[in-house]
């Protein structure tokens, strides 16, 4: 050990905390010493804060006011990779290097010594006595299935008192243990259940464990139709990286995803990894994040922020779904994970599978310019083939008011449901109705907080604002005039639709499929279920059933507004389009019956629509390549978006121009400054938002130039800059 990963009782370090400071700090090193990337617990004024030692102090002042930290932390220290990816990370966000340690961070108790403690899980038989507190505790344990509970996390996330839990834990209903704090994973077996693979999908797996045991980086684009199953064969890249004693991490973009996957992993290793998401309780947060750092888990299963866990030695991340929106932070630090885990396996010399059926143009671009390893799964495991896909043209249907199902959808679903398999009528909607508009006096009802429409609810008696997460009840007169009765909705949402389909088919078994319709990961994941055992006849969903799952049933598709993601000018607009349709057609024909994807659509010769129909994916890749080619836009140019928000707009467009007006340091690489101009919803939480956008060629230095332009003006007062690099939306 050199004397530069040691530092003695006494010595200087530099710490690097968790809190909205502009500048490492000095320190001396706590009794006994430390090493470099050690988590210490250091004081910060009265309170005591988080810091990693990030190196030696300094001291380029009064040393004698230098105070030690308090103590070294007993989890493993951040590893020179993982402080090298942060360093790397923050410098490509333009994020402040405390905000990035609050996000490798974000686990509780971390400063808690090591010792037993009480925990809560599902015990035997029923109460003797059921309450609404106890049903509630119950419930809460069923949602998250075996995780442990602390008495505190139990009461809380249930709304009762401690003597509740108490009474159910002296009946046996609720079982107490003592545990250790934080306990290692069960051991993954590589070789417990691997399945016999196509000649497609072992070529395939064979070139991923080659990659795997390199021990060197690369990122190779797996693509796959859906349904070729490309989970099989990323799995087998995992089983490699087990085999080699390295960690595997493996993303997904929905938590209600997550479920069906751990049963697909648990079915080839032989047990459950640890889990990383919004859905886990703080307990077992903290056991991930200390056994990742310990090697304690082997294997990850998580959400986009699973990337700044402290692994002690990552070999392997698989990005699935890649081209997904929801890998992109649009909150706090923004990042897009897709992008970083690329450059987190380049810092620890691991590699990256990108696994999708429809990829991103960044992803498919890095591909054919042999960036990416390329790597194609071209036909659906087993028996099952690609759907086929048609068009129904709505400007020749005949449609009363207030209907979206055409007459040609309906005899298809007719179809479907005497044969006994399933139909699912799709729309990227959820709600009832986008709009409520009053016929009195046109007054739209918008929230109050937000330039944004609120969005009706009917199942839940609710209008939403998807901005911010306002609610009220549906008023019985218009907010503006004052009207009874004339309050109308306009357009169709996952609701509505569901409503049609009662109408049309009233002794059909339905089952409704929208985020906002499920209270728990436990009852999305009954429902899904529930489904592919034949329990509904048609599906009504929104962009949640577009991915993953798999209903052996499930024969036609229903496409409601095939054209819905073409409006607007978001430059990623035909490429969303094509991924979503794609990926949703996927979803019928998985078995031996043959599926039928209809696309309504009032413009079925655009060249989207005839692409997706077509199925000619390379062509509308280089059509899309070539557009964006030629109007240098990403992947063949740079753009950052600048966001500024403030109470006052007078002040946020003050800002604006100021920036608009010396953009010197831009200017000087050759960037464009567009704007300053509204943002489309211009007010959101009560904040006015203004954003300005820049756009530079592919080589040009780009965040250095940035950090010169906003580092001229100081905020004042409620003022909030924001850099997005590579901005996924412009809202």
């Amino acid at each position: 050990m050199s004397e530069t990963e040691f530092f003695p009782e006494g010595a200087l370090i530099a710490v690097l905390t968790t809190q909205p400071l502009d500048r490492i700090l000095d320190y001396k090193a706590p009794q006994g010493g430390v090493l470099l990337g050690a988590f210490v617990e250091v004081p910060l004024g009265p309170r005591r804060v988080l810091g990693v030692v990030w190196g030696p102090g300094k001291g380029d002042y009064d040393i004698t006011k230098i105070r030690p930290a308090n103590r070294s932390l007993d989890v493993a220290p951040m590893g020179a990779d993982m402080r090298g990816f942060l360093q790397r990370a923050a410098d490509y966000t333009l994020t402040p290097m405390n905000a990035m340690l609050r996000l490798a961070t974000r686990a509780p108790g971390l400063s808690d010594p090591p010792s037993m403690r009480k925990i809560y899980r599902r015990g035997e038989g029923e109460p003797d006595r059921q309450t609404d507190a106890r049903r509630r505790v119950l419930e809460t344990l069923a949602d998250y299935g075996s995780l442990a509970f602390t008495m505190g996390e139990l009461s809380e996330m249930a709304g009762v008192t401690n003597s509740v839990i108490k009474g159910l834990v002296r009946q046996g209903v609720v079982r107490e243990e003592a545990a250790p704090r934080d306990t290692p994973f069960p051991r993954l077996d590589p070789e417990y259940g691997g399945k016999e693979l196509s000649a497609d999908q072992e070529a395939g797996a064979e070139i991923l464990r080659t990659g795997v045991q390199s021990g060197t980086y690369g990122t190779t684009l797996l693509r796959g139709v859906t349904g070729s199953g490309k989970t099989e064969v990323y799995l087998e890249a995992v089983a490699e990286c087990l085999r080699k004693g390295r960690q595997a991490l493996v993303l997904l973009p929905e938590i209600a995803l997550t479920a069906e996957f751990l049963t697909r992993v648990e079915a080839r290793f032989g047990a459950k990894p640890a889990e990383w998401h919004s859905g886990v309780t703080m307990t077992e947060r903290r056991r991930t994040w200390k056994m990742v750092g310990e090697g304690g888990a082997q294997m990850v299963i998580g959400a986009r922020s699973a990337l700044f866990l402290p692994y002690r030695d990552l070999g392997l991340i698989i990005v699935d779904e890649e081209h997904d929106t929801s890998y992109k932070q649009e909150d706090g630090v923004l990042y897009n994970a897709r992008d970083m885990a690329v450059l987190r396996a380049a810092m620890c010399e691991a590699q990256v599978v990108l696994a999708s059926a429809t990829p991103s143009l960044e992803s498919w671009a890095n591909a054919e310019a042999g960036k990416y390893t390329k790597l194609e799964l071209t036909s659906r495991y087993g028996a099952s083939v690609l759907p086929e896909m048609r068009a129904i043209d709505m400007r020749a249907e005949k449609l009363p008011a207030s209907r979206w199902i055409s007459p040609s959808l309906k005899a298809a679903v007719d179809a479907r449901i005497a044969k006994g398999e399933q139909a699912l009528l799709f729309i990227n909607r959820r709600g009832y109705a986008p709009v409520t508009i009053c016929r009195a006096c046109g007054h739209q009802i918008g929230c109050d907080n937000c330039d944004a429409r609120m969005v009706e609810h009917r199942f839940l008696k609710r209008l939403l604002c998807h901005q911010c997460g306002e609610t009220k009840p549906m008023p019985e007169a218009c907010p503006s005039c004052d009207v009874e009765g004339k309050l109308a909705p306009v357009g169709p949402g996952v609701e509505r639709l569901a409503e049609e389909a009662q109408e049309l088919w009233p002794d059909a078994r339905q089952a409704v499929l929208s985020s906002d319709l499920f209270g728990s990961a436990r009852a999305l994941k009954e429902s899904i279920q529930t489904i592919a055992d034949g329990g509904a006849d048609i599906i009504i969903g929104t962009q949640l059933v577009a991915k993953g799952h798999n209903f052996p049933l499930l024969t036609l598709v229903g496409v409601i507004d095939a054209d819905l993601g073409l409006q607007g000018s978001d430059l990623r607009a035909a490429e969303r389009t094509f991924q979503l349709m794609r990926q949703v057609a996927g979803r019928a024909g998985r078995s031996e019956r043959a599926g039928l994807a209809l696309l309504q659509t009032f413009q079925p010769e655009h060249p989207v629509i005839r692409a997706i129909l077509s199925g000619d994916e390379t062509g509308f890749w280089r059509t899309q390549a070539d557009e964006r080619r030629q109007a240098v836009v990403p992947p063949f140019g740079r753009m950052a978006g600048i966001i500024l928000s403030g109470s006052d707009v007078t002040q946020v467009f003050d800002l604006g121009n100021a920036l608009a007006r010396n953009a010197g340091a831009l200017l000087a690489i050759g960037a464009q400054v567009y704007g300053p101009a509204p943002a489309p919803i211009a007010r959101v939480r009560g904040r006015h938002r203004v954003r300005l956008l820049v756009k530079a060629d592919k080589s040009a230095p780009l965040q250095a130039a940035l950090a010169q332009w906003v580092g001229q003006f100081r905020l004042k007062g409620d003022l909030r800059l924001a850099v997005d690099i590579d901005p996924q939306s412009f809202y």
